[in-house]
């Protein structure tokens, strides 16, 4: 049976979290980001087996979503096809929604894109959450023949293009200067309408909010805890979205705003850390510096960069209350948001990770989804009744004993 330390959840800290004038819960949807990474070496096939296990467990612990990436170079991202991977975990799931996170736009014909997502969400009955971005690994562009510089201005013509497809019935004919249509039509539309939920990736470049806020779409905010240019405005980014979509006439809403956060907890913070120490400092060495060419924390030693990551919060690494302090701390940094993904790592045992999902799902999620408002309530009164329940029952034993000697006598 699952156990968590008194010391690290308390009665107090779960009810402190609510807004003790107006009872309203601070409402976040939670899910999962999963790109996946694997270190190169082990076998694919069972680490991708792993990966559908744990959208089951995901499933299972009543998260709201999933969302599965897209990578082709660089051995740790193996996914070629979230469209292909999502379609497996949905015969396996029952509720959580699915999404592409994300699908690079520059790599594919858009009409392609539209078919796929539009079969893929008619086959799940509107599970489907479609996620854009314009490719993150750079390796991938090179060996696909495409221009780095370019892909984010492809996407922009790309997603447009989609979009008509799903919402036009006129056919559509479009000449760009690395795709053709004549005449299209989407044969299969969208089981959501008018299409399923859109959500744009953002690293640390401008473009990706802007692109959010142009096509009144929502906001993936991945490279939150480290990046080139140090550690990202959150207020500005959404300041950039906000005025794209002024622009253009749209509107944005922070509940479509996810942050993707590395996320780790145990019954301790030294527990945590430890059980994450030596994968996660490979996976900052050997792939966040040596593929992506991102700088670590500056004047740190390798054997302390998970520790300073933890303690700067970049990552969360800790107890439920931890976590929980964290999400506040990110509501305070972006001016709120609508949900948190947790960055899946391949960074701790099987158990442990399950350990950690579970965790979050028992004794966080319940704070900032409104799950503890009616117990919580219903505690509160039980508590301030507590005098004139003893009495009435003391009575009612009272007459029940009255009762019993009158009957006998």
């Amino acid at each position: 049976m699952w156990r968590v330390a008194a010391s690290n959840v308390t009665r107090e800290s779960q009810l402190t979290l609510y807004d003790q004038s107006r009872m309203q819960p601070r409402y976040k949807r939670f899910g999962a980001f999963m790109a996946p990474f694997h270190p190169p070496t082990e076998n694919p096939l069972l680490a991708l087996e792993r990966d559908l296990e744990l959208l089951t467990w995901l499933d299972e612990l009543a998260f709201d979503e999933v969302w599965v990436g897209e990578h082709h170079s660089a051995g740790w991202e193996y996914i070629a096809s979230p469209e292909l991977f999502l379609a497996v975990a949905a015969e396996r799931t029952r509720h959580i929604k699915l999404g592409t996170g994300v699908v690079s736009l520059p790599y594919h014909h858009p009409m392609l894109v539209a078919e796929r997502m539009a079969f893929l969400d008619n086959m799940t009955r509107g599970r489907v959450l479609f996620g854009v971005g314009p490719g993150a690994l750079v390796t991938d562009a090179l060996m696909l023949g495409v221009e780095p510089t370019r892909t984010r201005p492809m996407m922009d013509e790309a997603l447009g293009v989609i979009l008509r497809l799903f919402t036009e019935t006129d056919p559509i004919t479009v000449e760009s200067d690395w795709f053709c249509l004549r005449d299209a039509v989407l044969q299969v539309r969208p089981y959501s309408k008018p299409y399923m939920p859109l959500a744009v990736a953002s690293m640390q470049s401008p473009a990706g909010p802007v692109l959010a806020g142009k096509y009144g779409a929502g906001l993936l905010s991945i490279g939150v805890f480290i990046g080139f240019r140090g550690a990202v405005d959150l207020k500005a980014q959404w300041q950039l979205a906000e005025e794209a979509a002024a622009q253009a006439g749209q509107t944005v809403n922070r509940d479509e705003w996810r942050l993707v956060m590395p996320i780790h907890l145990a019954e301790t913070r030294h527990e945590a850390i430890a059980q994450i120490h030596e994968r996660g400092t490979a996976w900052l060495t050997r792939y966040q510096r040596d593929i992506l060419g991102r700088p670590l924390p500056e004047g740190v030693p390798e054997e302390r960069m998970v520790e300073t990551l933890a303690e700067s919060g970049s990552w969360i690494v800790g107890t439920p209350d931890d976590c929980a302090a964290a999400i506040d701390r990110l509501d305070s940094l972006s001016g709120g948001f609508g949900g948190l993904l947790v960055m899946v790592q391949d960074w701790a045992t099987r158990e442990q990770q399950r350990r950690s999902l579970e965790l979050l799902a028992r004794y966080v999620m319940p704070r900032y989804t409104g799950a503890l408002a009616g117990v919580e309530a219903g505690h509160r009164l039980g508590v301030a009744q507590r005098v004139e329940a003893q009495t009435a029952m003391k009575r009612s034993i009272d007459q029940a004993f009255e009762t019993r000697e009158q009957t006998t006598a």
